[in-house]
């Protein structure tokens, strides 16, 4: 017997509830993604401060910049859907607002993964050597890119494809 309120499968939904579960859903996935880069950016605010910057040759200060940009940006994505929720909030714009926010928290994403790959360059450039800075930044972007998009996007094909989920 079923509990009361408590949904068997998602076919006894309506519309206008999945829609605004999705949302809930979505806004709740941005907010561990934006802790992460809010971290990452504000670390970013302080590395020109520190006293070895100015050692830092030009290599390590694009990485820098490209690390502060892109952490910027990202934390702009992450944080959009949140405020355009409160700016729209009941003007029966939510399913548009789900798109968007969905495409916002996707760009977010690559955002981030430059920000985290040009950061640990930065370090690895200033703390190692240029090469393995290369090294460990492609490792990073390589890592990021397959479990936040590649393997992902390999399921959904796999899906659309009748294929088993393995």
């Amino acid at each position: 017997m079923n509990e009361p309120g408590v949904r068997q499968n998602s076919d006894d939904e309506s519309h206008k509830e999945r829609v605004n579960r999705e949302l809930a859903e979505l806004l709740q996935g941005l907010r561990v993604a934006v802790t992460g880069v809010q971290v990452l950016f504000a670390f970013l605010l302080t590395v020109p401060f520190a006293a070895g910057f100015p050692k830092v040759d030009l290599v390590g200060r694009w990485l820098f910049f490209i690390s502060l940009m892109a952490a910027a940006f990202a934390s702009i994505c992450f944080i959009a859907p949140a405020a355009q929720h409160r700016l729209l909030f009941r003007t029966g714009l939510k399913e548009r607002m789900l798109r968007e926010a969905n495409a916002l928290g996707v760009a977010g994403a690559v955002l981030l993964a430059v920000a985290m790959t040009s950061a640990v360059a930065l370090v690895t450039e200033v703390v190692i050597n240029s090469w393995q800075a290369a090294l460990f930044g492609a490792a990073v972007m390589l890592a990021s890119g397959w479990l936040w998009f590649v393997q992902p996007l390999l399921s959904l094909y796999r899906q659309r494809n009748g294929e088993r989920p393995r």
